[in-house]
């Protein structure tokens, strides 16, 4: 009886550590989901900036608005290359989606550009728009879950962030406005950034 009781008394005096293991467990995986989505998304998001620029850069080559894309463009591959280094050594994997994101992204950046630079550069607009309020969003998260384990992802975030709004803000200043049916532009290219994210983040 005495053993039984030595035993209950170390369960209880034990209780707090035991769910503080199983807690910290727990806090472990969901942590480790939540990098999976966002390195997920956002390599498959660059990927898709990329192959944007690359069509845009096809059909406007030769034009005065050729080497400010293939600025934009360059910066998105430097973005792209930093997360094809980050999937792996956060043990990530790539979305399966890829080769849909790579059709769909050179056809969707050749399609604006074919129907004149303003329509381009009102593609650039919208898409830069869903990508900074994604990695604010991110990086929210990451500043509510550890802002001192994770303030290196948060950095890189945070200048890739930047450069997407400046990216932005260039199609401003170069008549992303003045587009045909602008508003219809950047309604349907935003919804459409948006459900590529759900989907990469989970597939």
């Amino acid at each position: 009886m005495l053993g039984r009781k030595r035993i209950l008394d170390s369960i209880v005096k034990n209780g707090k550590s035991i769910l503080a293991i199983r807690y910290m467990g727990t806090s472990s995986a969901a942590e480790k989901r939540m990098l999976d989505r966002m390195l997920r998304v956002d390599h498959a998001g660059e990927f898709g900036a990329t192959r944007i620029y690359a069509g845009q850069y096809a059909a406007l080559k030769g034009t005065s608005e050729a080497a400010l894309i293939k600025h934009m463009w360059d910066q998105e591959k430097v973005h792209l290359e930093t997360f094809q280094k980050l999937i792996p050594e956060y043990r990530s994997r790539p979305t399966v989606l890829m080769p849909i994101w790579n059709v769909a992204g050179f056809l969707l950046g050749a399609g604006t550009a074919m129907m004149g630079k303003e329509a381009a550069m009102a593609c650039t607009v919208a898409v830069e728009t869903v990508i900074g309020e994604h990695y604010d969003d991110q990086i929210r998260k990451l500043m509510e879950t550890d802002p001192k384990k994770y303030e290196g992802l948060m950095k890189t975030l945070s200048k890739f962030r930047d450069e997407e709004m400046e990216h932005h803000d260039t199609g401003l200043e170069h008549d992303a406005e003045k587009a045909p049916m602008y508003k219809v532009l950047n309604t349907s290219i935003k919804a459409g950034c948006k459900i590529a994210i759900w989907l990469s983040e989970r597939i």
